[in-house]
């Protein structure tokens, strides 16, 4: 009878064995599994597409003569003053920008008359960006009185005809009208730095 049970005792525990042997190679039990590496095919997709956006960015860039357009537009007189405007308008194809003043010369039949600028700091400078037909802004303030040595009888100084005006930074003159007739004070006008317009 013991006989009997020790060899049911082994046949059982030869069965369980069997089993949990088999639930392993059959994985049915719990198991660790390995995670493939992330692919960095979407790492590289991200990368590529804020490229393309960046390049396909407008790029902004100095604005130079021969993407402007000039004039003067007059404002105000008062006590002998004249106030105006020069007015830059960007004809390039792209957005540029301006800082700063510009240089400008009176002009009577193509020759340079007498003119000096005196820069302003209302406003002062400050970058200005100017997206195609948008345009820019400086003041300018001239009088009309003659100094001690101007003549009071005669024009104060030559008529100018004509102007012209150089982006900041830049070297190419820009020349359009000019219809307010003589600068005194030895041709001096007073300018601000640009702003929008």
């Amino acid at each position: 009878m013991s006989r009997r049970l020790i060899a049911c005792g082994f046949l059982g525990l030869a069965l369980v064995v069997s089993a949990c042997g088999k639930e392993a190679a059959t994985g049915s039990g719990p198991s660790t599994s390995k995670q493939s590496p992330v692919s960095s095919s979407s790492t590289l997709a991200a990368v590529s597409s804020a490229a393309e956006a960046a390049a396909q960015a407008p790029q902004s860039t100095k604005c130079v003569g021969d993407s402007l357009a000039a004039k003067v537009e007059m404002g105000d007189a008062a006590a002998g003053n004249r106030y105006a405007k020069l007015v830059f308008t960007n004809i390039g194809p792209t957005t540029c920008t301006l800082t700063g003043y510009s240089g400008f010369q009176l002009l009577a039949n193509g020759a340079n008359i007498d003119t000096s600028t005196k820069r302003v700091l209302d406003p002062g400078p400050s970058t200005v960006a100017l997206a195609r037909n948008a345009s820019a802004t400086a003041n300018l303030r001239w009088t009309v009185v003659p100094s001690a040595s101007e003549s009071v009888t005669t024009p104060c100084e030559p008529e100018a005809n004509a102007a012209a005006a150089i982006a900041p930074d830049d070297t190419k003159r820009i020349e359009f009208p000019w219809t307010f007739g003589p600068v005194c004070g030895a041709g001096e006008i007073q300018m601000s730095a640009f702003y929008a317009a």
